[in-house]
């Protein structure tokens, strides 16, 4: 849990850093999320920051009790705040900080209802850095900042590996081992699912995440697959729930 809440930290440290030196045309461009701006992506993540704090103090409906899509909801949250750039920037920081400070409090063993199904403290700091760092892709590549890849996208490949089985389930097709063996940044390899799995994904961590981020479409990854249902598999990875 503390591995995964220092890269957390130092994900938002990174993203902090990015905003805090944006100009007001940088706020208010076009982000990689469709029909979002920069500014309403900051708004997206401060809003999900508070509902983790809130989630993890009690039962919370914010994610179940409602009947239209989650994304429709999140949307509608999003461009429902009226706030200014900096005002939208000290609400995430606030945020990001109560998350952190409620995660590294919560009982570890206690899973709590986030988005699409149950998750238990440390999986949720996971997604918390996963959704972060793609949407720091959303934020900085249509402005031309540069945003590197970490080793902190091991956590990302984990999350994204770790459901494929729900991820193949909801696409209406039976779970089989996967086994991926992914490069990171800097030249390690990153082993993961059982070796002796019948299907493989091999090649860049970095495509990996993306192609479970949705930002890079699995045809134009680079990743090869290897076996009866790897293929299947990276078509239907996502790095659930971001």
């Amino acid at each position: 849990m503390e591995d995964v809440l220092r890269d957390l930290e130092a994900e938002y440290e990174r993203l902090e850093s990015i905003l805090s030196g944006l100009s007001d045309e940088q706020w208010s461009a076009q982000s990689g999320a469709p029909e979002w701006t920069v500014h309403e992506v900051v708004v997206h993540l401060a809003l999900t920051e508070e509902r983790v704090a809130v989630t993890l103090a009690g039962p919370d409906g914010t994610w179940t009790e409602h009947d239209r899509p989650l994304d429709a909801v999140i949307d509608d949250n999003v461009r429902a705040v009226q706030s200014t750039p900096p005002e939208s920037f000290a609400r995430w920081q606030a945020a990001r900080r109560a998350s952190i400070a409620a995660l590294r409090e919560s009982d570890p063993n206690r899973a709590v209802q986030w988005a699409a199904a149950p998750l238990k403290p440390r999986t949720l700091a996971t997604t918390r850095l996963a959704e972060h760092w793609a949407h720091g892709l959303d934020i900085t590549e249509p402005i031309g900042i540069d945003f590197a890849d970490t080793d902190r996208l091991r956590h990302v490949a984990w999350l994204g590996h770790a459901t494929l089985p729900y991820a193949l389930r909801l696409a209406g097709l039976e779970p089989h081992d996967v086994h991926c063996r992914l490069t990171g940044p800097g030249g390690e390899v990153w082993e993961l699912g059982p070796p002796e799995a019948a299907s493989r994904i091999t090649g860049p961590a970095g495509a990996f995440c993306r192609v479970g981020a949705r930002r890079l479409p699995a045809d134009r990854s680079g990743l090869a697959t290897f076996g009866p249902h790897a293929h299947d598999a990276l078509h239907v990875l996502r790095n659930y729930a971001l």
